[in-house]
Order: C-alpha cells, then structure tokens, then sequence
C-alpha cells in the first residue's frame, strides 16, 4: 500500500455522494472474538470476510507464538486457526499486545486459562495505561498466577498458567466490556461452572455480541441483557461451525460512510450490513438510529443499508446518549459542526482511556476548528460556529479520530472543491481499516463521474 502525504489534505467532494456498492472491512470486534473461539476448538476452522489490520495480525501473531497454526490469506481475507482445545502448545512465550484492547483482555484470559505455561504480555507504551485491574482480580479470584512487574493491574504481565477453577466470582467491567468477554469466552475451560455477579454497570452490546457468537461455536452461555447474573457451564468444547465462520462487515466502519451524505448529500449503499434488531450481532448498528435523529434516511435494502439526504436540507443536531456504542461518538461529534443547532454527546466517560483521551481530543480538535465546545468528564456540548479552514487535525494514533474528521473534511467549505482540512498521520487508520483513504477516494471519484 502506497505510503499516505503525513498531513494528509482531504479532497471535498462538489457533487453529491453516489455509489452503490462501498466495500466494508471484516468487522474487527468479530474477527479478534472468533480467532480466540477457533483457538479454543480442537480442529481447524476458517474465518471468512476476515479483517486484516493491526488488531487482528497481532492476535494472529499471538496465537502463532503460542504454538498454534495460523495461516492468513490477506488477498481471500481468509485466516484459518487449527485450536488444540484451549490447550496452549508452548510452554512460554513473550506475547506483544500493542494497543489493541481486545489482543491484551483475550488473550490474558486465554493464557490464564491454560493447563500450564509462562507467558508474558506488554505493549506499546499507551496500552500500560488502559485498563486492566478488573479483568486481572476476577482470574485471580479463579486461582491464576498473574503478576504485575510495573504498576499493579496494568500490562505488563506475566501469568503462570494452572487454569480456572470455577465457581462464583464478580467482575468489574464497567472500563471495558472487553474484559467480561474475555472471561465469558474462556469460562468452558474451567474446572467447575462459573457464576459470573457484575460490579457495576456495563456496555451490553458487545456482551450480547459475544454470547451469540460462542452459540455459534456451540456454546450456550446463559446471558440475558437484563440480568446482572450470568452462568456459564464447563466440559462442553467449542466446535467450529461446519468448519468456516463468516465473519460480518464492520458496523463502526460502516458509521463513516453513513454519515458521508449528511455532509455531502447523495446516496450511497453499504451491501451485506443488517440495521438495528436483524440477525447481525453487532450494536454499533444502534448509531443509525442517531444519524436518522439528525435527518439522514437510512433503509434496508438488498441485503444491505442505503442512505441518503437530500444536500438542500439541514441536517440537525441530536442530543444521546452513547455508552453503549461508544466507539461511534467520534463520527457524530466531528460532524457536528455542520448540523443545525448543537449536539450533546453523552455516556463516554469511559473513553478517556481508549487509545487516547477520546473526550478530550474530540473537544481540542473541534475548537481549533472554530467551534464552541462544552467539555464534560463524560459528555461534550458541541455548538456550531463558522468553521476555520486550514487545519491539520490531530489524530493522536487513533484511528477512529482520522476516519470521523475525514467525513467533516468532505464538506466543500470553500466551495470551490479545494482542501482546507488535513489530518496528521492517516496511517493510523490501519489498526481496523487499512483501506479507508482508497474506499473514501472511490466514493469520490464514482460520485464525481457522470453515470
């Protein structure tokens, strides 16, 4: 892949959005879940529609060097796993994480599980900083050896594996949903059934997400949404289901390009994406419901999600909610200042401890644009003004940050079709979507081309 201009000048578009088939990224919440499931079967399985980003090469590496096969097909976007059980061959390993959560919570998990073995985890220097003490006091509730080098309840770690014994134990996940999962997912490992009490408050979604996606692997995990009680039985193994699994597009990738007509006008259709409620396992499809608040029109159609706006109208400002879809707050907040009156954005305290401060960055970047932004520790009041043109956006390494403020740099603020916002360091986008520069530049250039 070629390398990105480091600031990167986002091209306006002059002429409504329109395509109708944007190629959607591997979900990366899914892949990462179902590379650790196969991991945990005792044979092959081969995840079809795989992401292939940061995130997920650094599971597969990390499965790899514990010992198990891994082989990837970047081009088939294929990855198959031969798990041994939940059986780790090697008796050691050195494991690196970067600053992927969901690598850092399973794999923890997974290794602590294990009949036996040392493994140490660390990453880059933010990942010392995310949270982990919640996922780490409930395995040692369980009876596994973890120890702390550096700060208490932060990576690094090293874990001295004897598995699981089992039985009651509460969690506190309320940092990361991520953490519960990683516990849901290695719970059939145990010794005895685990009864899991929560300690607090939790992102349902990608909890739902994952106790549906070990059905697919049959399991049955007794989860509910509204219960703050879960059991899950031990001694039944994970089978692979008919020996591929299809993994679904990215819901949160999905979240730019959905946002792209109310900033644009036009039409675009995204295939194979299910909205809210349907068969598809991913809560990040709650955000079309925020996007239709602020006028967007948005139907299933063809297997897959059309939307549209008309670019004559004013799309307005929306007041919500999002803490259990957290990781689509970025894309709303970065359009916010093209929408009629302001936007209040709640329930995001928790990501303050992302791959950067989310809240606060969100709330810097946005006045260096010129706008009035009332800062909260888990919430932000953004209030439209003139936006101030030629600004290199700050991405702080994450890539949610370079995406959503791509989607706001597509306003033809000059109108004239020239640049006036550039976004530092682009290449971050390649933690869950290497490809999102080419897919935004094929948009344009379909929409900017006669039919």
């Amino acid at each position: 892949m070629t390398p990105l201009p480091d600031p990167l000048p986002i091209t306006p578009f002059t002429q409504p959005a329109r395509d109708s088939g944007i190629i959607l990224p591997g979900s990366k919440s899914l892949t990462n879940r179902a590379l650790l499931l196969a991991a945990l079967c005792d044979g092959p399985v081969t995840l079809t529609h795989a992401l292939f980003s940061e995130d997920t090469a650094l599971m597969a590496a990390a499965l790899s060097t514990l010992g198990l096969a891994v082989k990837t097909d970047p081009a088939a976007q294929t990855i198959r796993v031969t798990g041994q059980g939940g059986k780790i061959p090697a008796p050691s390993a050195k494991l690196f994480v970067g600053n992927a959560g969901t690598v850092a919570r399973f794999l923890t998990a997974l290794c602590a599980a294990a009949p036996r073995g040392v493994y140490q985890l660390d990453g880059v220097p933010a990942m010392r900083k995310r949270p982990m003490k919640g996922l780490l006091d409930t395995l040692r509730t369980l009876g596994a050896d973890i120890r702390c080098p550096g700060e208490e309840g932060f990576f690094p770690i090293e874990i001295h594996a004897r598995g699981l014994r089992g039985g009651p134990v509460r969690i506190d996940a309320g940092e990361s949903s991520q953490m519960l999962s990683a516990l849901l997912m290695v719970a059939p490992l145990a010794q005895a059934p685990l009864v899991v009490t929560l300690a607090g408050d939790v992102r349902r979604p990608f909890v739902e997400m994952t106790a549906r996606l070990m059905g697919h692997f049959h399991q049955n995990p007794n989860i509910r949404a509204d219960e703050t009680v879960f059991r899950i039985d031990n001694g039944t193994a994970y089978r692979p289901p008919a020996g591929t699994y299809a993994i679904e597009s990215d819901a949160t990738a999905a979240s730019y390009f959905l946002a792209l007509p109310l900033v644009t006008g036009g039409r675009l259709t995204l295939p194979g994406l299910r909205g809210p409620g349907g068969a598809g396992l991913q809560g990040d499809t709650r955000f079309i419901a925020v996007l239709r608040a602020a006028g967007l029109i948005v139907e299933e159609a063809g297997g897959g999600l059309v939307a549209a706006f008309d670019r004559g109208l004013a799309p307005r400002g929306v007041d919500q909610n999002f803490s259990e879809f957290s990781d689509t707050f970025l894309t709303l907040a970065a359009v916010a200042p093209l929408l009629a009156g302001p936007t209040r954005i709640t329930g995001i305290a928790h990501t303050r401890r992302q791959e950067t401060d989310r809240v606060a960055g969100a709330a810097r970047e946005l006045r260096r644009l010129g706008q009035e932004v009332a800062e909260e520790e888990g919430a932000l009041t953004i209030t439209p003004r003139p936006l101030t043109p030629d600004v290199a956006i700050e991405t702080y390494d994450d890539h949610r940050f370079a995406m959503s403020f791509a989607i706001l740099g597509c306003h033809d603020l000059r109108g004239n079709g020239r640049p006036w916002l550039r976004l530092r360091n682009p290449g971050c986008c390649a933690k869950t979507f290497p490809n999102f520069f080419e897919v935004l530049a094929q948009v344009w250039k379909n929409s900017h081309t006669r039919p």
